[in-house]
């Protein structure tokens, strides 16, 4: 497919003319690509889309999400996912086909506050979100340091093939658990490796539409251009698969199939940005 150069586009801008498969925030009319909304022109192997400059997280069914636990019933955990729609997780996705709101204390397995790695497993505009964490590398998230950005923004930091993100966590010794909605956890080495991992991330989330950003975040990160192109050519994963793999490394101590992570582990604490 021919690359073309990415550009802002309004509504009603013509993209491109030819066979192309409409993407993301676009669509097809005639033989025309035409942006539906505000943001960044830009094309892969698969189509032509448009990477919004603003705008809420939008669930979709099978999206890796971070979530923020904000209250239970008796049936199941109301969770914050960083969207207008509150998701739920089901009693009986935690602690089995035996739940019984009677005899299982909801709160010593999530409480208020805790945060979890989930997937949107059902939605439609007719009702919330529905999660489940009965899969691997997810569920209750130990530790680390909470940061929220657009979910926009999400395709730009973890970048081709995974290279943005990648320059980011070895520069700093960190690493980056990434929900599709926006919702980071960076846990590190040490605090400094942290905080400049957090002064990366911020400076892409501001300037995802300018020229040049991976070499003022490399600029930031003090790191060499030789460093930062064996990272790239050592990196072979998409966006999304590096979202879904990333959690293998930073998700340890999960609650699914009923099994509990010990009641004194740290929540992640919130960024004050």
């Amino acid at each position: 497919m021919l690359e073309i150069k990415k550009r802002y586009v309004i509504p009603g801008d013509v993209i491109i003319e030819g066979n192309y498969r409409p993407l993301m925030n676009v669509i097809k009319k005639d033989n025309f690509i035409i942006a539906t909304r505000i943001g960044i022109a830009e094309s892969s192997k698969d189509g032509i889309k448009v990477i919004p400059l603003s705008g809420v997280y939008i669930p979709r069914v099978n999206d890796i999400v971070i979530g923020k636990i904000i209250d239970n019933s008796s049936l199941s955990w109301e969770v914050d996912i960083n969207a207008i729609f509150s998701a739920h997780l089901p009693a009986q996705d935690v602690f089995g086909r035996d739940f019984s709101p009677a005899k299982d204390d909801m709160k010593k397995r999530l409480a208020p506050g805790d945060l979890v790695t989930a997937r949107i497993i059902t939605f439609d505009r007719t009702r919330d979100p529905m999660l489940t964490i009965q899969e691997k590398d997810l569920g209750k998230i130990s530790n680390g340091e909470f940061l929220k950005i657009s979910s926009t923004r999400v395709p730009r930091l973890i970048g081709k093939r995974g290279s943005m993100i990648q320059t980011i966590e070895q520069a700093t010794q960190t690493r980056i658990l990434i929900g599709q909605n926006g919702i980071l956890v960076v846990t590190g080495k040490n605090n400094e490796g942290i905080a400049l991992a957090f002064k990366a991330i911020r400076l892409v989330e501001e300037e995802a539409h300018t020229s040049n950003l991976t070499q003022r975040v490399k600029d930031l990160l003090n790191v060499s251009e030789d460093v930062s192109q064996t990272e790239t050519n050592n990196s072979s994963v998409n966006n999304e698969d590096y979202v879904n793999n990333s959690y293998a490394d930073n998700n340890s101590n999960d609650i699914k199939n009923g099994h509990s992570s010990n009641n004194n582990i740290e929540s992640p604490r919130r960024d004050s940005a």
